[in-house]
């Protein structure tokens, strides 16, 4: 299974979002600083989801931080959040 698709799947089961995009941006990144060369280093999520009414940005990122756990957040060097 692919990062991408362990992100997708904590995000999915975490809040059951109407929108879900994740997009693999380490291409933007190779040479730079914190590239592994993996192609999998640097990242951004756009979700929507009914989960995160209410709460602050900082709450939503921590949130999104949480679902994803120490295992997928220690895999990647960059990670660029738009939630709604």
């Amino acid at each position: 299974m692919g990062l991408d698709t362990e992100i997708r799947t904590a995000l999915d089961v975490a809040f059951a979002p109407t929108s879900l995009a994740v997009i693999n941006e380490s291409h933007k990144h190779a040479g730079h600083a914190g590239d592994d060369g993996s192609g999998q280093s640097h990242w951004r999520v756009e979700i929507v989801s009914i989960s995160f009414a209410g709460q602050s940005r900082i709450a939503k990122h921590r949130a999104v931080h949480t679902a994803l756990g120490p295992n997928i957040i220690g895999r990647i060097h960059a990670l660029s959040l738009q939630i709604s």
